[in-house]
Formats: structure tokens, sequence, C-alpha cells
């Protein structure tokens, strides 16, 4: 998607780089806020399926940052995801 950089998963050893970018500050992991449609790229899924899994409790919910303005934590999702069941195969 044009204009949408994909996070990557951070290793805490990488050597330190600005807080801008999302990555690792004098070896705090520093967490970002992530669009809806980051988060859809992330995830690879589209917005309806991740408001569907919200109304459903089965997804974190965003924070709320004003009236139309809401983000959620690259840490949430990581988490989510790392939490999700593997197929047995």
């Amino acid at each position: 998607m044009p204009g949408i950089s994909l996070p990557e998963r951070r290793n805490t050893d990488e050597t330190p780089l600005s807080a801008a970018t999302g990555s690792i500050l004098d070896g705090i992991e520093v967490d970002r806020f992530l669009r809806l449609k980051e988060v859809a790229a992330f995830t690879s899924v589209g917005t309806s399926t991740i408001y569907r899994w919200m109304k459903a409790g089965c997804f974190p919910k965003p924070r709320h940052f004003g009236l139309n303005c809401v983000r959620w934590r690259e840490s949430d999702i990581e988490k989510w995801m790392d939490e999700l069941p593997t197929t047995g195969a």
C-alpha cells in the first residue's frame, strides 16, 4: 500500500535507533500507535474484519485520542498475534 510502512518485529539486542522510527532508544523499546490501515496491513486482514473481531471481544481495543482519532498500540497487536492458536499439521 502506498504511504504505509509495515512495522517490523524488533529484536531488543539491536543497535539503538531514534524514537521517531518506533524502534529502540537507549535499550528501551518504544511502543508505536498504529492507524487502522497500518493494523490491517500488519495483521493481513481487512478493516471490517478488525472491527468485527473487536465487537466479538477477540481483538485489542483501540486507544481514543479524540472524537475521530483512534490508534492501536503496536505491542498490543503483537501480543495478540503471538497468542493466536497455531494449527496442528
